[in-house]
């Protein structure tokens, strides 16, 4: 009876703590991942290898010898078609080349915004030597001003800036990685909205191409991306209206012709960026006799801070040259992919206001320490009960030895000595 009695208490305590130990374990235990399903089979495309894909016909031009970049895809952006590419899928990280997909993810939400009176929380999370604009708290700026600040400027202030009046910094880092799901852009994991070196923020030239294809789709997008220079309020009142105003110049040096890059012909514009992690990157589209062609080039490894252009520059020229006289080798049109089950958790984002010097307090093994407190309480109850259970059990069973060792160690004996 007693030992029945124990062993379901003991197996009750077992329950109990196996219980609090999944009922209490925190969200955050479990390593936040993206579950939204890889694409099927439709999209075994070449392009998934590694290495140079092309497809050429008789009297198509030799791919340019002079690209050295890491990643690069030269595209058709009206069909999709993917004319050639290099590593079409490698993930690295993608500078302010991201801010394409930021664009457009939160265009159509803030089309119709007031103006915005920045704040300082707005600003305290930009990071250490990011490019800015100069948006200033306690200015009223209209969304028209925040765009061309990212767009020419590729102001990470004005990102911030934007990515609060969209619901936040982290909220806007989920709808940018749904976005890019929804495009059909799988290598893209995006944690800083703004395209600032984070640990594990990743695209690829693909990608990249996806997300310059879809802005091209939106007349506002195209508008600033093409946008050579514009006037900036350094002063506003409170409707926005600037009271003096400072001129501002794009940075893609296709589209300006800046710094002794010579202007591409029929250059649409889109987005170039840098870092120290991820080089020089570059979304350039182009439009020549009814064809536009999007090329993406990410890190080249040699010629200088300008061989991204000159290389994006060498692939669009074989583009347009070749692209009746090859067979296309992928596509940037989403692919099928089964939408159920419902997607799981979002991407891993910054706090929405960490010091700007701080990475990202969550990543995607945030909190399995606090998995393995409670897991190792479950074991350590389970071990405590099961040797209650033992001990109660023998001595059920042995009655006459229990009570002859009482008998021995009353005298100062022993009955022998167990090792553990």
């Amino acid at each position: 009876m007693i030992i029945r009695f124990t062993a379901r208490l003991a197996c009750c305590c077992v329950t109990a703590v196996a219980a609090s130990a999944l009922g209490l374990l925190p969200a955050s235990a479990v390593p936040r991942t993206d579950t939204t399903p890889p694409p099927t089979a439709a999209d075994a495309s070449p392009l998934q290898e590694e290495g140079t894909h092309v497809g050429p016909l008789n009297g198509a031009p030799e791919l340019p010898e002079d690209v050295s970049a890491l990643s690069w895809l030269v595209s058709d952006a009206d069909t999709g078609d993917v004319l050639a590419a290099h590593d079409a899928h490698r993930r690295l990280p993608p500078a302010s080349t991201i801010k394409t997909l930021f664009a457009v993810t939160a265009l159509p939400n803030l089309a119709d915004a007031a103006p915005h009176t920045v704040t300082e929380e707005d600003l305290e999370a930009v990071g250490e030597g990011s490019s800015r604009v100069g948006v200033a708290a306690g200015r009223t700026y209209t969304v028209e001003d925040l765009w061309r600040g990212v767009f020419l400027s590729s102001g990470n202030d004005a990102v911030h800036v934007l990515a609060a009046m969209n619901g936040g910094w982290t909220a806007t880092a989920e709808q940018m990685q749904a976005k890019a799901r929804a495009l059909g852009a799988f290598d893209t994991y995006v944690v800083s909205p703004d395209g600032y070196d984070e640990p594990g923020q990743v695209s690829s030239a693909y990608d990249l191409a996806v997300f310059g294809r879809a802005g091209l789709e939106d007349p506002r997008f195209t508008s600033y991306a093409s946008t050579v220079d514009a006037q900036f309020p350094g002063g506003t009142d409170d409707d926005g209206s600037p009271t003096w105003t400072y001129g501002i110049q794009n940075t893609n040096r296709l589209l300006t012709g800046a710094d002794g890059v010579e202007k591409y012909q029929g250059i649409i514009g889109i987005k170039n960026g840098y870092t120290s992690q991820a080089g020089n990157t570059l979304i350039a589209a182009a439009r020549r006799d009814g064809r536009t062609l999007l090329v993406t080039v990410m890190n080249p490894q040699a010629g200088g801070g300008h061989a991204v252009y000159e290389e994006a520059r060498s692939l669009l020229d074989w583009g347009f040259a070749a692209a009746d006289d090859v067979e296309p080798v992928g596509s940037l049109e989403p692919p099928d992919v089964q939408k159920d089950p419902a997607p799981g958790p979002g991407p891993v984002t910054r706090a929405a206001t960490p010091p700007a010097h701080v990475p990202p307090a969550v990543s995607p093994d945030a909190g399995t320490g606090i998995a393995y407190v409670w897991m190792g309480a479950f074991v350590g109850a389970s071990c405590v009960a099961a040797a209650i259970v033992l001990r109660l059990h023998r001595r059920a069973r042995f009655p006459e030895a229990r009570a002859a060792g009482s008998a021995v160690n009353a005298a100062g004996g022993s009955v022998g000595s167990r090792h553990e």
